[in-house]
């Protein structure tokens, strides 16, 4: 497994601590597929004037899990190049100063691309937001 240690905390991007989130742990299972969680408390910055968070926060959050998760299932300096596709889906609103736990997961890796899923849930489990998505890699040649 690669070490990803250097990217706990705000993922390596400053936007993603300003907004509330930070990574937290980060792993591969037994299919070398990886996985990376988070915790996140919107800021203010993070949300409209009615104190929730904007779709395209959600959307931040989950394709930085998309990449750490995938990064951290890649060998040696292989690693994502750009987010080539994502949808997400926003389910339920997330609030000014509430935590919320956030997963990403690589679902498939191939030779060129991967394809990851992440999720924000509430304390009680309930889904806040999911995104799926493709990802351009980067794999150096030996």
């Amino acid at each position: 497994m690669k070490d990803m240690d250097r990217w706990l905390g705000n993922g390596g991007m400053e936007v993603i601590g300003l907004v509330g989130a930070s990574f937290e742990d980060y792993g591969v299972d037994g299919e070398d597929l990886g996985w990376v969680t988070a915790t996140w408390v919107p800021t203010a910055l993070a949300c409209n004037p009615h104190g929730t968070a904007q779709a395209g926060i959600h959307s931040l959050i989950l394709d930085a899990a998309m990449n750490f998760a995938i990064n951290a299932a890649l060998p040696g300096k292989a690693r994502t190049r750009g987010t080539l596709e994502m949808k997400t889906e926003t389910m339920r609103p997330a609030s000014l100063g509430v935590s919320f736990a956030v997963r990403g997961e690589v679902i498939r890796m191939a030779k060129q691309v991967a394809y990851g899923e992440a999720t924000v849930r509430d304390a009680e489990g309930q889904l806040i937001s999911r995104a799926t998505g493709t990802f351009l890699l980067h794999r150096p040649e030996s």
